[in-house]
């Protein structure tokens, strides 16, 4: 089966899990009921392409398929920023009440990060891509450490808000903030679609693309950079999903065979609609509510991610 006819059969089958989604037991109440079950379906597709696009390319660079843009800290960032406001100002205090104003703080946060590790670490152009991700393993890990310290001396009714915060969810998005997301996960995604070509060739290795004429720290460094912002939208909407773009990532590749990005993260991107409108319909009509998608997302991500360790090791 060619990979055009695959992508389309993924996009209808996206497409008959959103309407699914909108249209079961509305029974009447469409006024009510479908405009939220709409920004549900929005924030879910856009969180999904998003975590889909920036693993794909972060996974390119590094040429590791078994690493996530979340191994640079950002995630644990996020959960450092939400522990830090609702211990130092109460949460009572608008950056927690508001959630416009702490959407654009954390997103603010999260990509001005970013900004300076990759400007520090990339300064001079020596360092190389290994080292990156190293820094990023051993600032997640000190971030998460602080937000676990905080978390045990929060006063336990605040500490579930900050229980809210460590999980995604999709029950209670914004709609004023899906809408702002999608301006800039728009904006963000016509400047890498200039890349695709670029990231077919890095994908042969640093010293390949170098030779065929790519500017590899550039383009590094702006995908990265876009990788970045992905994540801090995501993660900012709806919260942290940890193994998921593991999971559409190594899926894509395995079902599409090629070395084509704008075939794989599309492919990708579709896959991820499919399993996070298909998952949040399986736990409202099927948990009724009892788990989050969260939980099940890293459940199987983490199995999933076993699964490619002892595949790697066996191949090696």
């Amino acid at each position: 089966m060619r990979n055009s006819t695959k992508l389309i059969i993924l996009t209808l089958l996206a497409v008959a899990f959103c309407a699914v989604y909108l249209f079961q037991g509305l029974n009447g109440s469409f006024d009510y009921a479908l405009p939220r079950r709409g920004i549900k379906v929005m924030a879910m597709a856009m969180t999904g392409v998003a975590i889909a696009y920036s693993t794909v390319i972060f996974q390119t660079i590094t040429h590791n398929r078994i690493l996530t843009p979340s191994i640079m800290g950002l995630d644990s960032l996020y959960l450092l920023l939400q522990t830090a406001a609702i211990f130092f100002l109460g949460s009572g205090h608008v950056t927690i009440v508001n959630k416009q104003v702490n959407f654009v703080l954390s997103v603010a946060a999260m990509v001005l990060f970013a900004l300076l590790l990759y400007r520090f670490l990339f300064k001079g152009g020596k360092r190389p891509i290994y080292f990156l991700l190293l820094v990023g393993i051993i600032v997640g890990t000190f971030f998460g450490s602080i937000t676990t310290f905080l978390q045990v001396l929060i006063d336990p009714n605040e500490f579930m808000l900050v229980q809210d915060k460590m999980f995604a969810s999709f029950n209670n998005v914004s709609g004023e903030l899906v809408w702002w997301a999608l301006g800039i996960l728009v904006l963000t995604f016509l400047i890498g679609a200039r890349s695709f070509n670029n990231l077919d060739v890095l994908s042969l290795g640093r010293d390949t693309a170098i030779n065929l004429g790519v500017s590899y720290d550039k383009v590094v460094r702006t995908m990265l950079i876009l990788s970045a912002v992905l994540i801090a939208v995501s993660t900012a909407l709806v919260g942290p999903i940890t193994f998921f773009g593991l999971i559409v990532a190594n899926l894509s590749y395995q079902f599409f065979k090629t070395y084509k990005h704008s075939i794989l993260i599309a492919g990708a991107s579709v896959m991820s609609v499919v399993a996070l409108v298909g998952g949040q319909w399986v736990v409202e009509r099927v948990f009724t509510f009892s788990t989050t998608l969260s939980v099940i997302v890293n459940f199987a991500g983490g199995v999933y991610f076993i699964y490619l360790l002892l595949k790697e090791s066996r191949s090696t």
